[in-house]
């Protein structure tokens, strides 16, 4: 079913999902966790309310009890998840998608995610045999449960600074408020709030602050306002993105450098993982403050479940998602966390935010560049054999090529057939140059082998 991606279920209200398939997928996600309770939460979504209410009669009918959320954010529901001790949780959103989207994220016992290949495709398989089976003797029974103070206190964890500033938010009509009030309340920062509210409708701009459109409200309200800085979330609040004092946007990837050497000041020697398309400054810092730095595959599955096996205490994601391990247990990406962590950075320097991150803007990158192509594994097959005498080659995660002053990486996307390229070099020059040969090279082989 094109319902089901690589990570979560997502389609479009009613066309692909409505509350007979809703309710299917919460049968077949019972029968899948086999035991209870499963934790449910929604996202402010139109047709979030109906979603989640079929999906729950659907876990029901298979017998297993659900805790009822109601409104939370994504890491929410996985703190509600741990702390309950439920045997899985699954949230009804779409994330930053546009509002006329909904769907599932999963996530078993500790918050630790389904995926393609760890549980989704099964749950797919599960769909259409429990759609038409009878129902469980004994219906699961029907709990609610308001998770927002203990969740104030596992966000607030992260860190011990609590300097008075001031800071521009933007939950862009999501989820990240529900969780945010609770918090600000005992911090001693004077906020200025942009689009608390959470609507569905999303009607001051799309909730994905990854694009750089999606940050003129913050950026402007710092400017204005003289805010020391300003915090962008996603749709359901596991992403955050920074803006400095002057209202310039700050990239994941040396936000996850600055959080990472201030974390290692406590946790000196301690893993911290980087998703292989980030500068090479956050491997060097990292290394310079004393700690392991180790690349991972981009995906939020792959991200934790490489956390959990190696120990690592932190990983940050190009695309805003901030990790952190929070027990033994529970390790979940927080966008309210990852500002509590730069709060805690901001109150330890005691400097301001660009002042921080100046020196880690040292190499020039490209952005990601997305290339549409005939043939994904043709042009990987290409580009490798044009680079073989690279002096370091990897298949993490597509194809990655570092030479001494430069690197890239081209990655397939997992749903078309499209190529994604990330490329660095030491200055700007060089890094243009760089990357206008590679997009020259991509599309003349963008057409796939010639057929004469």
């Amino acid at each position: 079913m094109a319902l089901f991606k690589a990570y979560d279920i997502r389609g479009i209200v009613p066309d692909e999902l409505d509350e007979g398939m809703a309710h299917a997928i919460g049968r077949a996600t019972a029968s899948f966790i086999g035991e209870g309770p499963i934790a449910v939460g929604r996202d402010a979504r139109i047709h979030s309310p109906s979603l989640a209410s079929a999906l729950i009669e659907g876990i029901r009918d298979e017998g297993i009890a659900v805790l009822d959320l109601g409104l939370v954010s994504t890491p929410m529901l996985y703190f509600g998840v741990e702390s309950l001790s439920a045997a899985a949780g699954v949230m009804v959103t779409a994330s930053h998608n546009p509002s006329e989207y909904n769907g599932f994220k999963i996530c078993r016992a500790h918050a630790i995610p389904v995926g393609e290949t760890s549980g989704l495709r099964e749950i797919e398989a599960l769909v259409g045999a429990r759609r038409e089976a009878p129902t469980a003797e004994r219906r699961g029974a029907l709990t609610t449960r308001d998770v927002r103070a203990g969740y104030a206190d596992h966000a607030l964890s992260v860190g011990v600074e609590r300097p008075a500033l001031t800071v521009a938010i933007d939950c862009g009509n999501g989820m990240a408020s529900v969780g945010l009030e609770p918090i600000l309340e005992r911090l001693p920062i004077e906020t200025l709030r942009l689009y608390f509210e959470p609507d569905g409708r999303f009607p001051n701009h799309e909730a994905d602050p990854l694009k750089v459109e999606n940050l003129t409200d913050v950026s402007a309200a710092v400017r204005e306002k003289g805010a020391d800085f300003g915090v962008a979330f996603d749709g359901d609040g596991d992403r955050a993105v920074f803006v400095d004092e002057s209202g310039a946007p700050i990239s994941a990837d040396l936000a996850t450098a600055l959080i990472a050497r201030h974390l290692l000041r406590r946790k000196p020697g301690a893993l911290i993982l980087y998703d292989l398309r980030s500068s090479r400054v956050v491997a060097e810092e990292i290394e310079r403050a004393g700690g392991i730095a180790r690349m991972c595959r981009v995906g939020h599955s792959f991200v934790k479940a490489q956390m959990r096996e190696e120990g690592a205490i932190f990983a940050g994601e190009l695309s805003g998602h901030l990790y952190f391990r929070f027990t033994d247990d529970l390790i979940a990406d927080d966008g309210t966390a990852g500002f509590i962590a730069l709060l805690d950075v901001l109150g330890a320097e005691g400097r301001p935010l660009s002042e921080l991150i100046a020196p880690l803007r040292r190499y020039a990158s490209s952005g990601e560049i997305n290339r549409r192509v005939v043939d994904v594994a043709y042009v990987l097959a290409e580009i490798e054999r044009e680079h073989a005498d690279a002096p370091e080659i990897s298949h993490l995660d597509g194809l990655l090529v570092r030479y001494p002053s430069w690197w890239f990486n081209l990655r397939p996307s997992n749903t078309e057939p499209v190529l994604r390229l990330n490329l660095e070099a030491d200055t700007r020059e060089e890094m243009e140059r760089r990357r206008d040969r590679m997009l020259e090279r991509i599309e003349a082989l963008s057409q796939g082998p010639s057929k004469d």
